[in-house]
C-alpha cells in the first residue's frame, strides 16, 4: 500500500468517517440480540406487554438508525474507492507516457491496457471492500465475543475450536490459490493481445480470409483463461462450504450443551437465544473476514502489476548537464562517434561501429537492404533510444545532454508506421504546433502535397478521421503526417520511408517543397528510390547494421557495388 500512499492521503477524511459509520451500523446490529433477549425472558415469561412494545420500539429505532449510517457509509465509501481508481488510473497513464519505446516494449500494449483496466477494477473493489467489510467484520468478531463472554463464558469455549479451525483452512486456501490469481492476470495479458492484434489487424485478416484461423485463435487464448479461472474458483469455492460446515457444527454444539444449560436452570431460554444470535455474527463476521482476504490475495497479483510500471523509473532520462546547461540547437550538425546500438532483450548490436557526419542544411538519404537497421539509426538521433556504445553529437553536443522535450521539438520524426488519431484533420496536424495559425496549417499541408485532397472532402480540415486515419488512403495518412512534422518546423528532420505509398511525382513535389521551406534544416530520407537517393546531398548505405558506403550520388556510382545494384535495378530498360 506504500506505493498508493500519496493517492490515499487525499481522501483521509473518508478514511475517518467511514470507520466511524461501521461503529455505529455494527452497534446497532450487535445490541439487537441482547434486547431479544430482554424480551423473551423479561417480557414474554413475565407476561410483561408495556416491556415489549418499548424493547420493541427501541430496537427498530436502533435498526433504522444502523440503516441510515450504512446507507451513508455506502455513499462515502462508493465514492471515495470509485474516485481513487479514477486518480490511480491517471497515475498509471501518467507513468506509461513517461517510459521510453524500449519500456514499453518490455511491458507489452496489451499487459499495460489490462493494468489501466481489470488490474485497477481490482484494486479498486478491495478499498470499496475495506471500507465496507474488512471494517466491519473485524468490529463485529469483537462486539459479538464480548456478548459471548458476557452471557456464558462456558459456552464461549466452544468459538476456541471454530475460529482457529477457520483460519487455518483459510490460510490454506489463499496458500494454494494465490499462484492461480497471477496467472489469471497474465492469461487476461494474452487474451487482449489476441483481440487488440485481430482489430488492428482485420483489413488484412478478411483480405486474406483468416476470420476462421484467428477466431480458432481467440478460442484457444478465451479457453486458456476460462481453465485457469475454473482452476482458481474451484479452489476458493471449497472455502465456503467447509466455512458453513464448521458453522452448523459449533451452533450444533450450542444448541445442544445450552439446551442442558436451560434445563438445569443456569441458562435462560432468552440468553441462549441471544447466545445463538451471537455465535452467528461471529462465525459470519469470520466468513466475511475470509472472502475480504481472499479478494485481497487476488488483488494483491494486480496490484504487484500495477506497482511495476508506477516503480519503473524511466530508461531515458534528463541527464543533470540537461537540465542545467540548457543547450540548443542552433545549426543542426549531426555526427556519430563509434556508435553500437542493441535492442533491450537482444543478444547481438544491431548497428555496429558507425561513424559520420552530416554538415546543416543538408539532405542524406539512407538505403539498404531489409533489416540492415535503417530505422534503428535514425531513432537514435530524437533519443527514442539511447546508444549502447559511443555518442551522437547534435552541433558538438551528446544528444544526452539536451532536454528530451526539447530535443522533440527540435528533430520531426515522420515513422514508418504512420500513425493519426481521432479526430478532425486539423486537429491531427496541430500535433506539430498546437497554436499554429489556420493559414500555417494550410501551408504545411500544401507542402506535403495533402491540401488538395483536404478541400475535396465534404468538411475540408474539419473532416473527421476514424483510428488511426482509416477512413483515408496510405499515401494520405503519408502526406497527413509530413505536414504535421513540417508545422513543428524542426531543425531536424527524420523521414522514415514516409512517401512509400505516394507516386514519384507527387513525391518529387514534396521533396522540392522541403527544400524550399526548410532550407536550414537537417533532413534525413530513410528511401529505397534511386530518384530520391540522387538528389541528396549525401547517401548512407548500410548494410547488416553497418556502413557500407557514404558520400555523394556521384561518388557511390563509382565507389559502392550496393549502389550501383540499386540504381542499375531501377533503370528503366525498353
Amino acid at each position: 500500500m506504500r506505493t498508493y500512499l500519496p493517492i490515499l492521503k487525499k481522501y483521509r477524511l473518508s478514511f475517518i468517517v467511514s470507520p466511524l459509520l461501521v461503529l455505529i451500523a455494527v452497534l446497532s446490529e450487535t445490541i439487537q440480540p441482547y434486547y431479544m433477549s430482554r424480551i423473551v425472558d423479561d417480557g414474554i415469561m413475565q407476561g410483561d406487554l408495556g416491556f415489549i412494545y418499548r424493547t420493541g420500539l427501541m430496537m427498530v429505532l436502533i435498526a433504522l438508525a444502523g440503516l441510515v449510517v450504512s446507507i451513508a457509509n455506502v455513499f462515502v465509501s462508493t465514492r471515495m474507492s470509485i474516485s481513487f481508481g479514477t486518480d490511480l488510473r491517471g497515475e498509471l497513464f501518467r507513468k506509461i507516457e513517461e517510459l521510453s519505446f524500449s519500456d514499453i516494449d518490455r511491458f507489452s500494449t496489451a499487459s499495460l491496457i489490462t493494468r489501466l483496466t481489470n488490474d485497477i477494477s481490482r484494486i479498486q473493489q478491495v478499498i470499496l471492500m475495506s471500507l465496507r467489510v474488512m471494517l466491519r467484520a473485524p468490529l463485529m468478531l469483537i462486539m459479538s465475543i464480548f456478548f459471548v463472554v458476557k452471557i456464558n463464558t462456558q459456552l464461549a469455549i466452544i468459538l476456541l475450536f471454530s475460529i482457529p479451525l477457520l483460519a487455518l483452512f483459510t490460510y490454506f486456501i489463499l496458500r494454494k490459490g494465490f499462484p492461480f490469481f497471477v496467472i489469471v492476470q497474465q492469461k487476461i495479458d494474452a487474451l487482449n493481445s489476441v483481440v487488440r492484434e485481430n482489430l488492428i489487424n482485420i483489413r488484412v485478416v478478411k483480405s486474406f480470409v483468416r476470420e476462421d484461423y484467428e477466431t480458432d485463435k481467440f478460442t484457444r487464448s478465451s479457453t486458456d483463461l476460462k481453465d485457469i479461472v475454473v482452476k482458481s474458483a474451484n479452489i476458493i469455492i471449497t472455502l465456503m462450504p467447509v466455512m458453513q460446515l464448521i458453522l452448523n457444527f459449533s451452533i450444533l454444539a450450542v444448541l445442544w450443551f445450552g439446551g442442558l444449560k436451560v434445563s438445569s436452570g443456569s441458562l435462560q431460554a432468552g440468553e441462549l437465544i441471544a447466545f445463538v444470535n451471537y455465535l452467528m455474527q461471529v462465525l459470519m463476521s469470520l466468513m466475511m473476514l475470509s472472502n475480504v482476504i481472499m479478494n485481497f490475495a487476488r488483488a494483491s497479483a494486480s496490484s504487484q502489476r500495477i506497482a511495476e510500471v508506477l516503480n519503473t523509473e524511466p530508461s531515458l532520462t534528463d541527464t543533470p548537464a540537461a537540465l542545467t546547461a540548457g543547450y540548443r540547437i542552433e545549426k543542426g550538425r549531426i555526427s556519430f562517434r563509434d556508435v553500437c546500438f542493441r535492442y533491450e532483450d537482444g543478444e547481438t548490436d544491431v548497428l555496429r561501429d558507425i561513424d559520420f557526419e552530416v554538415e546543416p542544411g543538408t539532405t542524406v538519404a539512407i538505403a539498404g537492404a531489409t533489416g540492415s537497421s535503417k530505422t534503428s539509426l535514425v531513432q537514435l538521433i530524437p533519443r527514442l533510444y539511447d546508444v549502447t556504445h559511443g555518442a551522437i553529437l547534435i552541433d558538438g553536443i551528446d544528444v544526452r545532454d539536451y532536454e528530451l522535450d526539447y530535443l522533440h521539438q527540435r528533430v520531426g520524426v515522420v515513422l514508418q508506421k504512420n500513425e493519426l488519431f481521432t479526430g478532425t484533420i486539423i486537429d491531427n496536424l496541430r500535433w506539430g504546433d498546437p497554436m499554429a495559425t489556420f493559414d500555417e496549417v494550410v501551408e504545411a499541408a500544401k507542402a506535403a502535397q495533402a491540401h488538395d485532397f483536404i478541400e475535396s472532402f465534404t468538411n475540408g480540415y474539419e473532416t473527421m478521421l476514424g483510428r488511426g486515419g482509416v477512413n483515408i488512403s496510405g499515401g494520405q495518412k503519408q502526406r497527413l503526417c509530413i505536414a504535421r512534422a513540417l508545422l513543428r518546423k524542426p531543425q531536424i528532420l527524420i523521414l522514415d520511408d514516409s512517401t512509400s505509398a505516394v507516386d514519384t511525382e507527387t513525391e518529387l513535389k514534396i521533396r522540392e517543397n522541403l527544400s524550399r521551406l526548410l532550407k536550414t534544416t537537417t533532413v534525413l530520407i530513410i528511401t529505397q528510390r534511386i530518384n530520391t537517393m540522387q538528389s541528396a546531398d549525401r547517401v548512407l548505405i548500410l548494410e547488416d547494421g553497418e556502413i557500407e558506403a557514404y558520400g555523394t550520388p556521384e561518388q557511390l556510382l563509382e565507389t559502392s557495388q550496393v549502389y550501383r545494384e540499386i540504381y542499375n535495378s531501377q533503370q528503366i530498360v525498353f
